[in-house]
């Protein structure tokens, strides 16, 4: 370590699902303020381990005895940022748009949706943070039309 704090986490707030939670959550991810922190399967029995999140920020979880980590798992709450455990590696839906309008439109809608994105090519890659459904539900005439297809297959 280089001098930083790395900052413990040592309980569970409460749970993704729990509705003032999700309306917190909800809240900070228009302000790109929720880290999550991908956890493989195995390690969600751990009670102490280094951890992390997908912002880059660096935490040490120290969780008492008789607490256990599954997906949705809030370990920090505050007013400016949360971090939230995600089970598994992470998911994402790979698109691909046909033609430039609707690559602009397919821009536009993951944008006002604040989707976590980025671009690979010509591909648009959206980290999930929710059902796949969820997501390719808000872009059903674009899916629909043949304008922006789902890429399945793991080159992109």
């Amino acid at each position: 370590m280089t001098g930083a704090v790395l900052q413990i986490l040592d309980g569970i707030v409460g749970w993704s699902t729990d509705d003032a939670i999700a309306g917190q959550l909800h809240e900070l991810r228009h302000r790109q303020a929720v880290q999550y922190v991908h956890l493989d399967i195995h390690d969600l029995d751990r009670k102490r381990l280094r951890v992390t999140s997908d912002a880059g920020t660096d935490y040490a979880v120290v969780l008492p005895r008789d607490a256990a980590l599954a997906d949705g798992a809030v370990l920090l709450l505050e007013s400016d940022r949360a971090v939230v455990v995600r089970a598994g590696a992470p998911r994402v839906l790979t698109l691909r748009a046909t033609d430039v309008a609707a690559a602009l439109r397919l821009g536009f809608l993951a944008g006002h949706l604040h989707w976590k994105v980025e671009q690979r090519d010509d591909v648009l890659v959206v980290h999930l943070e929710a059902a796949e459904q969820d997501y390719t539900a808000r872009l059903a005439e674009l899916l629909s039309s043949g304008r922006v297809g789902v890429v399945r297959d793991a080159d992109g």
